[in-house]
């Protein structure tokens, strides 16, 4: 069996654990149910398990953030586009002096 060592707060050492803890550490891993044990919505309904879990966001209409991270890749994509490339109407240098010089003067600058 491979060994398996965790940090002890209490003793501020890391230790080794034997085969019964090594099952709990596993039972309670983030990847299974476990997590879910006695948890609840700030409603106060049951989201327990991982199926009731899921109903009540989707029942809600709510969802998590790691849903998002393909739109916020995308989105910082389009935003290094529009600075960058001109993309989307990007503000140049050149149409803030237009900009500065007609607020200035109160007459159309000349492209």
């Amino acid at each position: 069996m491979r060994r398996r060592f965790v940090y002890d707060r209490s003793s501020g050492a890391v230790v080794e654990v034997g085969e019964q803890a090594s099952a709990n550490l596993a039972r309670n891993n983030f990847t299974s149910d476990a997590i879910y044990d006695g948890l609840r919505a700030s409603d106060g309904a049951d989201i327990s398990t991982r199926a009731k879990h899921r109903d009540y966001m989707k029942r809600n209409g709510l969802t998590t953030a790691d849903d998002y991270t393909q739109k916020w890749s995308d989105d910082a994509r389009a935003r290094a586009a529009y600075f960058t490339e001109g993309k989307g109407g990007a503000v140049t240098r050149q149409d803030v002096e237009r900009a500065v010089y007609e607020l200035e003067t109160g007459r159309k600058a000349q492209r």
